[in-house]
């Protein structure tokens, strides 16, 4: 027996140890050091973690347990040889996910969970933020972990286990350990099992994430119910109405504030890659990232307190043109049956005559795109299979903004069948920041600044044409940025975002300062059409009568922030614990934001 207890004693330390020595080369590929983190933060996430590591490193003991217990009644039992295969497969999973989550994590500033398997199915765009040689070097650390993994499991393995002398003692001996196996898996004997929350210990976001288990973040959250109507219950439903009563006026509203000078103007939406207002001069961002933007906002109507809904392109594109809340555990763009069930601006401009298209660089296959957008009203797409091969491939994500806003003023400038409505999604300022132009020198804001160029360029060109008399001109980003805190999607300083109205349609440059949402957009622009917008539930018209109480409302991988005239809090539903309050104190910020939260997973479910 006591070759057996040593063996799976053994094999659960080394499972373990793999995953807490993880975590220290995690922050480290992650900037640790240039975030100013020290030995002291090292080992408090290694401490803090080691319970979700613990209850990890039990769920993938179980099966060599099983066998063990087994062999207690078997004369030879070839433990070797029949684990070997399972640990080829431990040793696998575990070393892609670890890097995985690890490069990831740059990018994304969430720890790897299901919201991965999204992007599969569009491979070249999921890694085309990355050159061939980041993933080849990945790919190598990949093997030789799976190697290294799989030679420690098979070197503390016996080859062969005899039968116990005292079956019946032996098997007890073994239950008991099988029981304190699975309170390590449960996480406890309290009411509680083990989540992701549990190993958050800091105010810092970065420390709480490199505690989380990625194994354990992935498996969990692929083992979320899709029932939406039943996540995030925080009140009963009298409560939840009357905390959720107001924030969304249910009826039209009249426009007070008419900044079009027509009510059937040409549109065209323009949604920016990720360009947050930290690059944005008037809003506080650097100014010589954007010039051309920076001197637009003086002709146009310039919404200065503007908040994007979301953190990715997917969820940004479906708040902006259905005016649909961004979801911190799904993407609604992702699942037909509920997006079809949407409103959108295109389905409503069609109602009312328009024509309407869309156009984007890259494959708009990716995340379901193109299934949403025909689904909400588009009559035509065009995307990266309608350019040359030379087009297609000038950036990592397909055809360049320079090419695609080119392309773009040469469909408008002659355009003479009216009303019309075209969308345009750009991409260049996109990871990896590769881009035909270098004013500045540094990559990321290079890149944003070639953006800025094109969109110059392009609006000055259309100025010159007659499209622009009755032409309405909307820029408006699909998310943030936080420069130079790339992926820190916690921040309320990745959510705040430019809106800028242009064109002949528009009848004088404007500010509007009050907070709002990206989702706003919907029922202001069909207010000031004077259409109907009351299907858009989670949409307001800002420059309405009702909009009385302005407030946004953002959501991040699985928490939420809420914004009014009082402050701003983040709170995180993991650890169920509030991650910044500005200023402190205000029970009424967080319990609207999680009424909304719960409001609109209902509506989804319904839906």
């Amino acid at each position: 027996m006591k070759k057996r207890i040593a063996y799976i004693s053994l094999y659960f330390f080394t499972v373990l140890l793999i995953f807490i020595l993880q975590k220290p080369l995690f922050m480290l590929y992650n900037g640790s050091i240039e975030k100013g983190f020290g030995l002291a933060d090292y080992m408090q996430v290694m401490v803090h973690g080691a319970s979700l590591d613990a209850a990890t490193a039990g769920y993938l003991t179980a099966l060599p347990f099983l066998l063990v217990l087994v062999s207690i009644w078997l004369k030879k039992f070839p433990l070797k040889k029949i684990l070997w295969g399972y640990y080829i497969l431990v040793a696998t999973l575990v070393s892609i996910i670890f890097v995985v989550d690890m490069a990831l994590y740059t990018f994304w500033g969430f720890k790897l969970d299901a919201s991965v398997f999204l992007y599969v199915d569009s491979p070249k765009e999921a890694l085309a933020s990355v050159s061939t040689g980041f993933i080849a070097l990945r790919v190598l650390i990949i093997l030789l972990l799976i190697v290294l993994y799989a030679c420690l499991l098979l070197k503390i393995t016996p080859s062969v286990l005899e039968a116990a002398r005292r079956r019946w003692a032996g098997t007890a001996v073994m239950l008991l350990i099988g029981g304190v196996l699975f309170i390590m898996i449960r996480g406890g004997v309290t009411e509680s099992t083990s989540n992701i929350g549990q190993v958050y210990f800091s105010n810092e976001p970065f420390l709480n994430h490199s505690a989380v288990n990625p194994d354990f973040s992935l498996l969990s959250s692929m083992g979320k119910s899709q029932d939406f109507a039943a996540e995030f219950n925080f009140f009963e439903e009298e409560k939840r109405a009357e905390l959720f009563d107001g924030l969304y006026p249910a009826t039209d509203g009249d426009s007070i504030v008419q900044v079009l000078n027509t009510r059937r103007p040409n549109i065209l939406i323009i949604l920016m890659e990720s360009y947050g207002a930290r690059f944005i001069g008037p809003l506080g961002g650097i100014p010589e990232v954007a010039p051309h933007f920076n001197r637009l906002s003086e002709e146009g109507v310039f919404f200065t307190n503007c908040y994007a809904n979301s953190f990715r392109t997917d969820r940004g594109t479906v708040c902006t043109f259905s005016g649909y809340l961004g979801l911190p555990t799904a993407s609604v763009m992702k699942i037909p049956a509920k997006s079809r069930t949407l409103p959108s601006i295109a389905e409503e401009l069609v109602k009312s005559g328009y024509k309407t298209d869309f156009l984007y660089g890259g494959d708009i296959n990716f995340t379901n795109m193109k299934s949403y957008l025909l689904s909400k009203g588009y009559q035509h797409l065009t995307a990266d299979k309608d350019f040359s091969l030379a087009e297609q491939t000038s950036n990592a994500w397909g055809v360049n903004d320079d090419i695609t806003f080119e392309y773009l003023y040469n469909q408008l400038k002659d355009r003479k069948e009216a009303p019309w409505h075209t969308a345009f999604l750009t991409l260049s300022s996109h990871e990896p920041f590769e881009v035909p132009y270098h004013r500045l020198d540094e990559k990321i804001p290079n890149a944003f600044a070639f953006t800025d160029d094109c969109l110059g360029k392009f609006i000055d060109k259309l100025k010159q044409t007659p499209v622009w008399e009755n032409l309405l001109v909307v820029c408006l980003p699909d998310h943030g940025f936080y420069y130079p805190r790339v992926g820190l999607n916690t921040a309320p300083e990745f959510y705040h975002i430019p809106m800028l109205w242009l064109g002949g349609a528009v009848k004088q440059p404007m500010k509007i300062d009050k907070i709002m949402n990206q989702t706003d957009l919907a029922a202001t622009l069909l207010g000031q059409l004077g259409m109907d917008h009351s299907s858009f539930t989670f949409s307001r018209n800002v420059l309405g009568s009702d909009y009385t109480y302005p407030f946004a409302f953002y959501s991040f991988n699985n928490g939420f922030s809420f914004r009014d005239s009082t402050g701003v809090t983040v709170f995180d539903n993991n650890s169920e614990s509030i991650l910044l309050e500005e200023p402190a104190g205000s029970e009424q910020r967080i319990n609207k934001g999680k009424a909304i939260l719960q409001s609109v997973y209902d509506d989804l479910g319904r839906r």
